[in-house]
């Protein structure tokens, strides 16, 4: 018989926010966000619950958000501050146990199978330790698998108390999952943003329990080898481990500026072209990657780094684009950049397996799609990384 698994999934609550409560306690029960002056373009990285209220939310523009909540205090944002304090918050994790999958400064997954103590009791402990030690918010959800510990934390702190921190626990016993996920939207499975969601809707697929009860070889008729996922995880299975992350396995790209910069738009063309090359080298070495991280390093040379995890590996430059994108609008308040850089971990061979999967039309745009990053490659390496540039998608 196979050992059920214990899994935790634990994020931080407005963690950015947090700790300037703690830096200034006058904040606490106050309207406020962390971010960039709004004269300055600056947006919003981080808002109190009470902010949240008046329907401020991240990477909304601060000038926006003062208008929605014209009493609104704005908190430069302290990096190296957050910094110390993730530190703080892992090293009482990796204590607990080794198997911590670290995905953000503010989240994390944990194994404690081994621990030998009900799940539900060591997160309710670890929780409490948090708070008593670092005065920090946490939420945390618990089951048997990565998918459904995450998607349990995010309803869990979508349930709770408005105003306020959550501090949910939400634990989702052995055998239960895809009793648990059945009732929730569909776009709440991982793997699954707009387009998919798009797709499944014109199939009749509302919620996650619709799509678990449709053929898997439907689905996979349909969605290829994402189709096999999308049935596997809406049932509640997830078989991926915790894993910790091993840097030295990754492609990357990074980009110092002559000036320090906090024009968003040239950013965000500058994470486009990093995603792009880094999309490019992972077809070329015909990889995959499942971790998306963005790195930051302010005019005070403080680096902040930032990762997501994708529920499907791909090499795929919008998918990766998109995601360095939001990490952007999740990390970054108008402040004054130094360096940027895009990176991608958790590399895997994909392309030869994923061609099992795929119908011909699917392997003709996969090909289709390389000759096109090869031809990018050739044009930038000729003439410069500013020589060729993808435009937008219908």
């Amino acid at each position: 018989m196979s050992v059920i698994r214990k899994i935790l999934h634990l994020d931080l609550d407005a963690f950015f926010c947090a700790v300037e409560e703690q830096r200034n306690a006058s904040l606490c029960g106050k309207p406020f966000a962390v971010g960039g002056r709004p004269e300055s373009r600056g947006v919003v990285a981080s808002c109190s619950y009470p902010a949240r209220a008046f329907g401020i939310h991240s990477a909304m523009p601060m000038s926006q958000a003062v208008r929605l909540c014209p009493q609104l205090v704005i908190v430069p944002a302290n990096h190296r501050a957050y910094g110390r304090c993730s530190q703080e918050v892992m090293a009482r994790l990796r204590a607990l146990t080794p198997l911590v999958e670290q995905l953000s400064i503010d989240e994390a997954f944990l194994d404690v199978t081994a621990l030998g103590k009900p799940a539900a009791a060591v997160a309710r402990e670890l929780q409490a330790q948090i708070r008593a030690e670092l005065n920090l918010p946490s939420s945390l959800g618990v089951a048997t698998n990565k998918l459904v510990a995450k998607i349990a934390n995010n309803v869990g702190k979508a349930a709770a108390h408005k105003g306020d921190y959550p501090n949910a626990i939400t634990l989702v016993p052995p055998g239960q999952e895809a009793a648990f996920l059945a009732p929730l939207p569909c776009e709440e499975l991982w793997g699954v943003g707009p387009k998919t969601a798009e797709r499944l809707r014109s199939l009749g697929l509302m919620t996650i329990g619709d799509i678990a009860r449709w053929p898997e070889q439907d689905l996979s008729a349909r969605f290829g080898k994402h189709g096999v996922d999308l049935a596997l995880h809406a049932q509640g299975k997830d078989t991926r481990p915790v894993e910790t992350m091993r840097e030295s396995k990754s492609i990357s790209q990074e980009t110092t500026f002559d000036r320090d910069i906090r024009d968003g738009d040239e950013l965000r063309r500058v994470i486009r072209g990093q995603a792009e090359s880094v999309a490019a080298e992972l077809r070329r070495k015909r990889l995959t990657a499942s971790t998306v991280k963005l790195k930051l390093r302010w005019s005070d040379f403080t680096t902040f780094t930032r990762q997501t995890t994708f529920a499907q590996p791909t090499a795929d430059a919008e998918q990766i684009t998109a995601a360095a994108l939001r990490l952007l609008g999740q990390s970054w308040g108008g402040e004054l950049i130094r360096l940027v850089g895009v990176g991608v971990s958790g590399l895997g061979k994909g392309a030869q397996q994923l061609s099992l999967w795929e119908a011909p039309a699917e392997r003709a745009e996969r090909e289709k799609e390389e000759r096109l990053y090869r031809a990018l490659q050739f044009l930038r390496q000729r003439f410069g990384d500013d020589a060729i540039k993808r435009g937008p998608s219908e």
